[in-house]
């Protein structure tokens, strides 16, 4: 896949802190369970997903500068007080949101673009045991279902939609759906797949579908038979 100009990872900025903002503001954005809220902005404090980016940022920052050690420290104790682990040396673009957390791997080399929603046990895994890009690089707008596991130094393109569970080992272009193990493009239309009203659970199985019509020329097959 040819990369989009839209993937992050193309830029380098040692001030990520000041995006924490733009991470609080999705946070409103996307989850409805704050919407309305008068004292909204009181419970978002309790999100271990905001505590795992705003400590990232800092520990990023070190890392940026090469201090020694004290960033995997503070990767660490955000791991045991979240169960979010994220690598210090992975590139994350504001406005990234993690939903409920626990059990998220993010690798060192992962790169993760803008308004990026992410749900509970992700992982962006490498595929290698040499020091060079090995992680996923997630466009702009994507959104992760929970439990998807993203492994290699792969592209997910802008405005792309994962589903559950779906495991994913190839590049994936703009705009699209992705279902299953192995993850399988299911819908490309040209327009924006993350909307407001995100879906994880009306997806279609392309594998249920095979096995359906499979039984259905098994049926007609015995019915001629007789």
């Amino acid at each position: 896949m040819k990369k989009s100009k839209n993937m992050p990872c193309s830029k380098k900025s040692l001030l990520q802190i000041f995006w924490f903002p733009y991470d609080v503001i999705e946070a409103f954005k996307k989850d409805p369970a704050l919407h309305g809220k008068t004292f909204g902005f009181l419970e978002i404090i309790l999100y271990q997903g905001l505590w795992a980016i705003f400590f990232h940022r800092i520990s990023h920052l070190l890392y940026s500068i090469k201090i020694p050690f004290i960033p995997r420290l503070i990767s660490q104790i955000t791991r045991f007080f979240t169960g979010i682990e994220i690598h210090p040396g992975a590139f994350i673009d504001q406005g990234f949101f993690i939903d409920h957390g626990m059990g998220v791997v993010i690798g060192e080399t992962a790169c993760i673009g803008k308004n990026v929603l992410m749900y509970h046990e992700v992982t962006l895994g490498g595929s290698s045991l040499e020091a060079k890009k090995r992680h996923p690089t997630i466009g702009d707008n994507v959104l992760i279902g929970a439990g998807a596991k993203i492994f290699g130094p792969i592209n997910i393109g802008p405005n792309t939609q994962i589903g559950g569970g779906a495991v994913l080992t190839k590049d994936v272009p703009d705009n699209c759906t992705v279902v299953g193990n192995p993850g399988r493009i299911i819908r490309r239309n040209g327009k924006k797949v993350v909307t407001q009203e995100v879906n994880q659970i009306d997806l279609p199985d392309p594998l249920w579908e095979r096995v359906k019509k499979l039984e259905k020329a098994l049926d007609s097959y015995d019915t001629h038979d007789l």
